[in-house]
C-alpha cells in the first residue's frame, strides 16, 4: 500500500515546476491540450495549468491596440469562462487532498492552525510563475533587446526564479505539515459572486 507521502507526491514543488514548464514548451509548439481525465492529481494540475495558459494568451490579445469592440466582448467572456473553470479546479484539488487526509486518518487537534493559503492556491501560483518565466525568457533571448532592457529583464528573471524556489518549498512544507497534522486543512469554497446572475439580475435580464 502506498504511503501518504507517495500518494501526495504529484503535488511536490519540483515535480509541478517541471510539469508546468514542459507543458508550456509543448503547448507553444502545438496548442494547449486538455487532460484525458480530470480526477487524478496529474489531470487536475494539467487542467489548472491549461486555464492559466489560455487566460494568459487571451489577455495578451486584449492588449492589442487595434482590437475591435465586438472582439473585446468575446475575449472577455472567454476569460470569464476559463477563470471560472480555474476556480472550480482549485476547489477540486483541495477537496482531493482533504479526502486523502481524512482517509488516512489525519485528525489535527483542536486549535491546530490553518495555513493562510490552501495547497491548490499555492499550486496555482507556481503555474502562473512558470508562465511569467517562460515569457520573460523569450524576451531575454530577443537579440533586438537593448543592453539596459536586457539587464532589467534578467534581474526580473532571477527574482522570479527565486520566487519559484521559495513558493515550491512553501508548498512542500505545507503538505508535510498537513500529513503530520501540524496544520489543519480546510476547503474554502470558490464563490463566484462577480458573475453570478443572482447578484446582478439587471445585467442578465438584458440577455
Amino acid at each position: 500500500m502506498a504511503s501518504l507521502t507517495e500518494i501526495m507526491s504529484p503535488f511536490s514543488g519540483q515535480r509541478l515546476n517541471e510539469w508546468f514548464s514542459d507543458l508550456i514548451e509543448l503547448w507553444h509548439d502545438t496548442a494547449p491540450i486538455e487532460p484525458t481525465e480530470y480526477q487524478s492529481p496529474k489531470g487536475m494540475t494539467q487542467w489548472l495549468h491549461y486555464q492559466n495558459f489560455v487566460v494568459w494568451h487571451l489577455e495578451e490579445m486584449l492588449r492589442h491596440n487595434d482590437i475591435k469592440p465586438d472582439k473585446i466582448h468575446r475575449l472577455e467572456q472567454a476569460v470569464d469562462k476559463h477563470t471560472n473553470q480555474r476556480m472550480d479546479v482549485l476547489e477540486q484539488i483541495d477537496i482531493w487532498i482533504d479526502n486523502v487526509l481524512e482517509t488516512a486518518g489525519i485528525a489535527p487537534a483542536d486549535g491546530t492552525p490553518v495555513h493562510s493559503e490552501t495547497p491548490a492556491n499555492i499550486i496555482n501560483r507556481l503555474s502562473v510563475l512558470s508562465l511569467k518565466i517562460f515569457h520573460l525568457k523569450e524576451r531575454l533571448d530577443n537579440d533586438n533587446l537593448g543592453k539596459e532592457d536586457k539587464h532589467t529583464v534578467n534581474l526580473r528573471f532571477r527574482i522570479l526564479e527565486e520566487q519559484v524556489r521559495d513558493v515550491s518549498k512553501a508548498l512542500d512544507q505545507l503538505l508535510l505539515d498537513l500529513r503530520q497534522a501540524r496544520k489543519k486543512h480546510k476547503v474554502y469554497r470558490q464563490f463566484k459572486i462577480y458573475n453570478d446572475p443572482s447578484f446582478h439580475p439587471e445585467l442578465y435580464s438584458e440577455k
